[in-house]
């Protein structure tokens, strides 16, 4: 989702930084504990959840893009969402029988058969606009630029939202893909519903666990790309709302993310590491990452208290998110869930 993946939770920073990063959710990994939930957790099949009534999109409508223009859609009949989290969003909605392609951080069932339109993380122009759009749904972490450009020159509706790095923003996202596709009164049933759920994930939260660091770990092995996450990564919030703190935040880092370092492990001290479960494959799974620098040394590599959870969810900050919270908080206190 980002994610989704990475690529749509953080802005484009250093090239070499990014495409490592864009990568990630491009591998194919292998290992013994990879990607397998902690004790006492229960990993959900990776799908969405329409509501139970497809709305019939009003339109046109005229959205506010985040980069600057309105932009009208006429037409919601064909919908490309450029990553996981906005195609959540959508299929949420209701409208997943209208999307055409999607991107690589869309992973959930429903939309396994659909063409993908992006070359690792890079969207392809010449591969959505054969797919003829009637809107497409970006964010400001899509790119590249001219990509971009080539759409939006070509007359397709193509409306960027700003990226989703916390619970907050969820709203909102929602509110603008909604009234973009001419649904506003789904959209306001989906936040109610993402609302409640939220409320009774957080409600169903052990009390008395304290609060554990939990560091959150960028994985990507074959490239020899580890990193620490710091209060940019898009994890914080998450890992707060399970009643943690964020290890990168406590340690001082600034910014998304800093090379693994045993020394930034070390200061960071987390009780809990994080991580997409890909990441984790591609390291060899537990046993794996207790061999980078620092990590068995560290409370969390100790105990093996690792969290592990599917790429395409993790960081998607829509309407799976309560599923998530409840996923985190199942591995990250096991004995709460038994």
């Amino acid at each position: 989702m980002l994610s989704s993946t990475i690529r749509h939770r953080a802005a484009r920073g250093p090239a070499l930084l990014l495409l490592a990063l864009g990568l990630l959710l491009a591998l194919v990994g292998c290992g013994p504990d990879a990607g397998k939930p902690a004790a006492g957790a229960s990993r959900a099949p990776d799908a969405v959840e329409p509501l139970p009534v497809a709305p019939a999109p009003q339109l046109p409508a005229t959205t506010a893009s985040a980069d600057g223009p309105q932009v009208t859609v006429a037409s919601a009949e064909r919908i490309i969402p450029l990553n996981g989290s906005l195609a959540e969003i959508v299929f949420s909605l209701g409208l997943g029988s209208k999307v055409v392609a999607r991107d690589v951080s869309t992973t959930f069932q429903q939309a396994a058969a659909l063409p993908v339109i992006t070359q690792a993380h890079d969207v392809s122009a010449e591969g959505v606009l054969s797919l003829h759009p009637t809107v497409v749904l970006a964010d400001r972490s899509t790119g590249p630029a001219e990509a971009v450009a080539q759409i939006r020159a070509a007359g397709i509706p193509l409306i960027v939202l700003d990226d989703a790095k916390r619970l907050a923003d969820i709203d909102g996202r929602i509110d603008t893909v909604s009234a973009a596709l001419g649904v506003p009164d789904a959209g306001r049933q989906l936040k109610e519903r993402t609302e409640q759920r939220l409320g009774a994930a957080k409600a169903a939260l052990p009390t008395g666990g304290g609060h554990p660091k939990v560091a959150f770990l960028y994985l990507r092995g074959s490239a020899s790309v580890f990193l620490l996450g710091g209060p940019d990564s898009g994890a914080t919030s998450l890992i707060e709302a399970v009643g943690g703190e964020d290890a990168g935040r406590t340690a001082g880092l600034t910014g998304d993310f800093t090379p693994l370092t045993s020394e930034a492990l070390v200061k960071a001290a987390p009780d809990a590491i994080l991580v997409m479960s890909k990441g984790l494959e591609s390291v060899g799974g537990v046993d794996g990452l207790l061999k980078l620098p620092g990590v068995a040394q560290t409370p969390a590599g100790l105990d093996r208290r690792i969290v592990s959870i599917e790429d395409g969810q993790l960081l998607s900050y829509g309407p799976r998110t309560p599923q998530v919270l409840g996923e985190i908080a199942a591995q990250l206190y096991p004995a709460a869930a038994k």
